[in-house]
């Protein structure tokens, strides 16, 4: 068994890397995000470039979830490397250290990786994009004519009086909120009676409030109106199940969330789906780990290729392209969320543990 200094040293090692690698790719994240939010919003009258960096600054850690992956698998790749040049794995194995056991301590930094991820990155990944929205939108309110609008949502509610359709420029506050909102009222002959545009619009309790509205009806002159109240059906479950990006809402919220759409008889797909794959992050960064580990053997036997970093960098791309392909079948509920999310994590991890036994134990 790898005695306690020596895994001490393995694991502080993987976690030294790791944070090299992580304050690059923060800082590689920070300056293309910025770079891109001052391209959009640098037209906007309220823009200032120390303001558009805090935006990039909250922005970064959502963006950085997406590459956690690949941050193990290249953390896990640098440490073995450097521990092969400098001979350390060659001596460790000549005292009777196996590579189950020097990638033991490997292992346990990408687990550590992966909680920390999930229970402290997460909630503030989600905050901080959430908030960037918010900001981003109130910088547009108004001014759609200025920048390239985003994708319009639309949402069709029914009352007593007939039907509403719903629609907006920006959605915050996961998807309690509407900017730049567009109300139409039809009849119950389906013809429009009125529209209202409004600079925001608040879900309450039984209907939408509109603030700063402005009323159209045909054959009359616009009507400004600073409050409007539109009765409602809905609930806040399935505006945010049908608004709202599932990134926003911060992991120790997201089963509430689950449970409550569906009470309503609302699927939820997308919700169980982010919930169950921040549950597999962890596990999908030991397999990355496991993946490192296959091509790091060797350059023990057969000397360091180019050509084997190559196919480990493309065989953790290929789970990556799985992962995400499999999310999406999820996400649309052509896969439950727990298969779509533990199939990659499983198959990559029988991979790796196939392939360390089949070099390891013949």
């Amino acid at each position: 068994m790898i005695g306690w200094t020596l895994g001490r040293y393995f694991f502080l090692r993987y976690v030294t890397i790791t944070c090299y690698f992580l304050m690059g790719s923060f800082a590689l994240s920070l300056i293309l995000d910025f770079t891109e939010q001052s391209g959009r919003l640098s037209a906007l009258p309220d823009y200032s470039a120390i303001q558009a960096f805090g935006l990039s600054a909250m922005r970064v850690p959502y963006i950085m979830q997406q590459v956690f992956p690949f941050i193990a698998l290249f953390a896990a790749m640098a440490t073995l490397i450097s521990l092969n040049r400098k001979y350390e794995l060659v001596v460790a194995r000549s005292v009777g250290v196996s590579a189950w056991q020097f990638l033991l301590p490997a292992c346990a930094g990408a687990l550590l990786f992966g909680l920390v991820a999930v229970l402290a990155v997460n909630p503030l990944a989600a905050w901080g994009f959430e908030r960037s929205e918010q900001i981003t939108a109130n910088w547009r309110a108004g001014k759609a004519n200025d920048v390239s609008a985003d994708r319009v949502p639309w949402l069709r509610q029914k009352t007593d009086e007939g039907d509403t359709i719903i629609g907006s420029k920006s959605v915050v506050n996961r998807g309690l909120r509407l900017v730049d909102a567009v109300f139409i009222r039809l009849d119950k002959n389906q013809d429009v009676i009125e529209r209202y545009d409004a600079k925001t619009a608040d879900l309450e309790d039984g209907f939408w409030r509109l603030n700063q509205a402005t009323k159209f009806v045909l054959g009359e002159r616009p009507v400004s109106e600073e409050t409007v109240r539109i009765p409602t059906r809905l609930r806040p479950e399935f505006v945010e199940e049908s608004l709202a990006a599932p990134e926003t809402i911060p992991f120790f919220e997201l089963r509430n969330k689950i449970a409550a759409a569906r009470s309503f008889g609302y699927s939820a797909n997308a919700f169980d789906m982010h919930f169950q794959s921040l549950l597999a992050l962890p596990a999908l960064l030991m397999a990355m780990t496991l993946i490192a580990a296959t091509v790091s053997l060797k350059f023990v036997r057969f000397g360091q290729s180019g050509a084997m970093i190559l196919g480990g960098v493309l065989a953790g791309f290929v789970l990556y392209v799985v992962t995400v392909v499999v999310k999406a079948f999820g996400n649309a509920g052509f896969v439950p969320p727990f298969v779509a999310a533990w199939t990659p994590v499983l198959i990559a991890t029988f991979f790796g543990v196939s392939f360390l036994l089949h070099k390891e134990d013949g």
